[in-house]
This record gives structure tokens, C-alpha cells and sequence, in this order.
């Protein structure tokens, strides 16, 4: 299977999505810059972390304009598949390829800390061979990762089972203790109606290498390129 991860002005979390994704997962990566139009035929384009743009406007806002989404646009709209990671996230959410916004976190302070995050559902691809309301250690790192939209496209997300993570403890348990940043619900990560665009504030892939301590984050690769490449068969 074949990714593409992009590069945009203050990205930071590139070289560390692409080192997982070919080293550990054993996957083609291909590494796309901001100006490019062309997605180079990858299965599954990756949005990642760091601070695009230095995060002027509002974080996401103007890598929203860079030439490669209009083609990610394009490949997500026309049945492909996409994942953003924190920044990531935040900018599919400004190119109206997920519900919702990224908005200050509610303590108006950066967060780097490891959370937990419980899988909501397991009709994606990225959630399928995970535990479903167990908690899965993973880092965080944002300024703006308050999840907020409206109480309608909420209630639209539980109803049609799009959301895909929410901010738990230890145990899974949800709670308003065990909320990093005021996200609305706990919602730490959403799906589109299609369930081919993902997007989540924690760093899986900060969660995948034996040397770190921690690899609960390579089981959401797992999943995710199990899953995408039977479906591509």
C-alpha cells in the first residue's frame, strides 16, 4: 500500500509519520511537498502534525489553501482515503473534509502529555481491530485541540457512529477528569459519513516504536493498513 505524507511550511511530525509508516510498518511512502499537484497515486494521503503556516489565522486555516488539497480534496471526495494527525486534523476540518473545528484549548495553554483515548466505534478502518472502549495510551501536543461543533452535527456524529475516539482513563472510563482540553463530549477524534477520512488530535505515531515505551499507537496503523488494503483488493 502506498502513502503519501505532506509537507507544509512548520510541519514537524512528517519525518516521524513517514519513519513509521516505512520502517516499522514496512509501507511506500512517498513524501509530497505543500506545491505539489500531483498525489503520485497513493492509497492513503497523509495530513500530519506541526504548526503549518506557523498557525496564523487560526491553526489549519491557510495550509487549507496550499495547491495539494485541492488534489486531496479532490481523491477524498472521490472515494479515497485520508488521515490528519493534530494539525493535521485541524486542517481537514478547515477544508470541509471533516465536521467541526479545533478551537483553543479551554485551559488557553500548549498540552505534551501522554492521555488515553477510547475507540468509539470499530466500523473503520482505523478503529476495526481495536478494542472498543478500551484505553489506549497515546501523546498528546496542541494548542488548539478543543473539538467543538454544533449540538446538531453532534448529535449527527453519534447518530450516524462517525466519532472515533473520545478522551477516557486508564480504565476507558469518559469523563469531564479525564478531558485534556475541553473537547465537547470528550470527542478526541471524528470520521466522515463515508468513513475514509479520519482525523485525531493524539500522535499515533509518537506511539509506535519499541524504543519509546509505548506502542499502542502502532495498532492503529495495524488496523488501518489491514483494513484499507482488503478493501482496495
Amino acid at each position: 500500500m502506498k502513502f503519501g505524507v505532506i509537507t507544509f511550511p512548520g510541519s514537524n511530525c512528517d519525518e516521524d509519520m513517514i519513519y513509521v509508516l516505512q520502517n516499522i510498518m514496512k509501507q511506500e511512502v512517498v513524501n509530497l511537498w505543500h506545491k505539489d499537484t500531483d498525489l503520485q497515486n497513493v492509497d492513503v494521503v497523509v495530513v500530519p502534525g506541526g504548526f503549518s503556516y506557523g498557525d496564523y489565522l487560526r491553526s489549519g486555516a491557510i495550509a487549507r489553501f496550499s495547491p495539494i488539497m485541492e488534489k486531496v480534496i479532490e481523491h477524498c471526495n472521490n472515494g479515497g482515503y485520508a488521515i490528519g494527525v493534530c494539525n493535521g486534523f485541524q486542517i481537514l476540518c478547515e477544508s470541509g473534509l471533516l465536521p467541526g473545528a479545533l478551537l483553543h484549548n479551554d485551559s488557553q495553554r500548549f498540552i505534551c502529555k501522554n492521555v488515553h483515548i477510547a475507540p468509539q466505534t470499530n466500523n473503520t478502518a482505523i478503529t476495526a481491530n481495536l478494542t472498543k472502549g478500551k484505553g489506549y495510551k497515546i501523546p498528546i501536543a496542541h494548542g488548539e485541540g478543543r473539538y467543538f461543533a454544533s449540538e446538531e452535527t453532534i448529535k449527527e456524529l453519534n447518530e450516524n457512529d462517525q466519532v472515533l475516539f473520545r478522551y477516557c482513563d486508564e480504565e476507558g472510563v469518559v469523563d469531564s477528569a479525564n478531558n485534556p482540553n475541553g473537547s465537547v463530549e470528550n470527542i478526541a477524534g471524528v470520521t466522515n459519513k463515508q468513513r475514509t477520512v479520519f482525523g485525531m488530535m493524539p500522535h499515533p505515531e509518537r506511539a509506535a516504536d519499541d524504543e519509546l515505551g509505548n506502542t499502542d499507537g502502532r495498532l492503529f496503523f495495524e488496523s488501518m493498513i489491514k483494513e484499507i488494503e482488503g478493501n482496495l483488493v
